[in-house]
This record gives structure tokens, sequence and C-alpha cells, in this order.
């Protein structure tokens, strides 16, 4: 039989490292949200304790520093979406349509989109965001790098990066003008990703 006092002492412990858990979860998410919603220099501890709902106090004690929880928050986010992306490119899906995938997925004006831009234009001004976030930049290149390999493209290091610089230009402007017509460039992406094949698809 149990010991009583053992799972009474234990209890409280358990309750108290699951709220902490559920605070720092519900502040990583509210950081992304105000990100997007407000920009990264808007955030402060008093906006993220109000948005995760819970006391200004608890911000500094799950994480060193404002700028530390953003980070962290960005990076999970943006982690999040290219892992995604990074796993459909391994699955032998023809890396063109899984790029223009990206696009309709985000039109620059949505809170993916907006943190992204945010999270580009902290990192540099900050060198550890910068770090974190070029290596996750590079490891996606790295898996467009094989899949347009695979795919027969015979440069797949540059047309990875000038992929994902398009990417990033078409989703920026889209952001600026939602009616900008945009289908003779990605059929020019197209052709780019596939130099070989004739014609263009609508």
């Amino acid at each position: 039989m149990p010991n009583a006092n053992a799972q009474s002492s234990a209890s409280p412990l358990t309750t108290s490292t699951e709220r902490g858990r559920a605070a720092r979860a519900r502040l990583l998410e509210a950081a992304a949200e105000l990100i997007a919603e407000i920009g990264w220099n808007a955030v402060t501890t008093r906006r993220l304790a109000d948005h995760a709902g819970i006391r200004s106090g608890l911000v500094h004690y799950h994480f060193e520093s404002v700028q530390a929880l953003l980070r962290q928050a960005a990076m999970s986010r943006i982690g999040g979406v290219l892992e995604e992306a990074g796993t459909r490119l391994g699955d032998g899906t023809d890396p063109a349509e899984q790029i223009l995938a990206l696009l309709d997925a985000f039109d620059g004006a949505d809170s993916a989109s907006l943190l992204v831009v945010e999270t580009y234009l902290a990192a540099t001004r900050d060198p550890v965001l910068g770090e974190q976030l070029a290596e996750e930049m590079a490891r996606f290149r790295s898996t467009l790098e094989s899949a347009l390999a695979r795919a027969g493209n015979p440069a797949p290091d540059a047309t990875a990066l000038v992929t994902l610089a398009a990417l990033d230009g078409i989703a920026l402007q889209r952001g600026l003008d939602p009616d900008l017509p945009t289908s003779a460039a990605l059929a020019l992406l197209r052709k780019i990703i596939h130099p070989d094949q004739e014609g263009t698809h609508p």
C-alpha cells in the first residue's frame, strides 16, 4: 500500500511543476502572438503577462529576460514551420510544388509571416538571435538542396538560395499588396527549380 505521507508530499511538487510548465507555455504562446500583432520591440513584461493571463513577476521567473523569451518563442514557431516543410520535401514530392504550397500557406499578412518579418529585423540587432535564425535557415536550405538534387536540378545550392530569397520577397510584397499578380513570377520560379522541363504550368 502506498505511503500516504509520500503521496501528499509529492503532490504539491507535481502540481508546482505542471503549473510552471503551463505558465511557460502560455508565455511562449503570448510572445509569438504579440510579436506578430504589435512588433518585436513593443513587447513588454506587462504586455506578456496580461496576454498570457499570469502575474508579471512570473515572466522573469521563467525566462532570464524578455528578449530571451521572444527569441525562444519566435524560433520555436519558425523552426516548426521549417521542420514541417522539410519533412514534406524529404518525402519525394516535387520540390516546386512544396515551395509553391508554402506561398499559398503564408500570404505575407498572416501572423506567421509577420512573425518571420519581425524576427528577421530583430536578428540584425541581436547576434544571438541572428545566429539561431541563420542556423535554422541553413538546415532548411540544405534540405531543399537535397530535394532539388534528387529532382535533377543542375545547381541545387544556388537554386535553393535563389528560391528562398524569392519566397521571402514575394511574401513581403504580397503583405503590402494582397492583390499583387504573382502567377507569372511563380511560373518563372518553377522553371528555375525545373530548368529542363518544357513549358510552364498554369
